[in-house]
């Protein structure tokens, strides 16, 4: 089965993790991010663009209460390049996974180790919170349209993991997993990974996929070891203050 491309992963994430607004401005697309972090408040180019076009989305970010945060994605290295030359600077170098569920659902977790709910449990808020996702990052997964999930993972018959799953486009992406600190290296964000691929596989879904960054040496290890492939990067720009 032919894994789906890079291309259709930016559009997977854009969709299950949405900005609060999207916004046209010259040869990008802005995103109003309401505090949610990067994914939700860089703007993407949809055709090349000059260094006064990249002025004008600066400064429209910044009028939107946000610094000028652009997203590189494999198809961008012109744009790269602009924007390197002009002084943005390299954050969060970030690599797109894929497996079908096929291979991702041969071995169940162990039994009461993985509970699917929505809307998330106030257990699951709380492991969040103290991962550093906020209220506004719940939000997002709130308000995506599509078909979604989350996931309580359990140690000892303790909350000890979460995640979100939305699906769009075929693919089930795989957000915001966050284990205990208490709790880690001992097999749950596998279990919870793999859980995810059942649930995709039960409503659909041909592929799972995720994104992490590059410098997540523990995470992108996990995901190799479960078969994931890597299909994709991007990366963002920003400029110094």
């Amino acid at each position: 089965m032919t894994l789906p491309t890079a291309a259709t992963l930016y559009y997977v994430v854009d969709t299950t993790w949405p900005a609060a607004e999207k916004i046209a401005c010259g040869p990008f697309t802005l995103r109003r991010g309401l505090g949610a972090g990067s994914r939700v408040s860089a703007a993407t180019a949809n055709a090349p663009a000059n260094n006064d076009e990249i002025a004008t989305a600066a400064k429209a970010m910044g009028e939107m209460g946000q610094p000028a945060l652009f997203m590189i994605r494999d198809t961008d290295a012109d744009l790269d390049a602009q924007l390197e030359n002009i002084g943005y600077l390299i954050k969060d170098p970030v690599t797109l996974y894929a497996a079908p569920t096929a291979t991702m659902t041969t071995t169940r977790p162990p039994h009461k180790t993985v509970f699917t709910a929505w809307p998330p449990l106030a257990a699951q808020v709380e492991i969040w919170a103290l991962g550093g996702i906020n209220a506004a990052r719940l939000a997002v997964m709130d308000r995506a349209p599509m078909p979604k999930t989350t996931l309580l993972g359990r140690t000892h018959d303790k909350p000890a993991g979460t995640t979100y799953v939305g699906m769009s486009h075929g693919c089930a992406m795989l957000h915001a997993l966050e284990i205990g600190s208490a709790f880690r290296r001992q097999g749950l964000a596998a279990n919870m990974t793999r859980a995810a691929a059942f649930w995709a596989a039960d409503n659909g879904a041909d592929f799972l996929t995720l994104v992490t960054t590059k410098v997540n040496a523990g995470a992108n290890a996990l995901y190799t070891s479960l078969g994931m492939t890597v299909v994709g990067h991007y990366h963002y720009r920003f400029k110094s203050e």
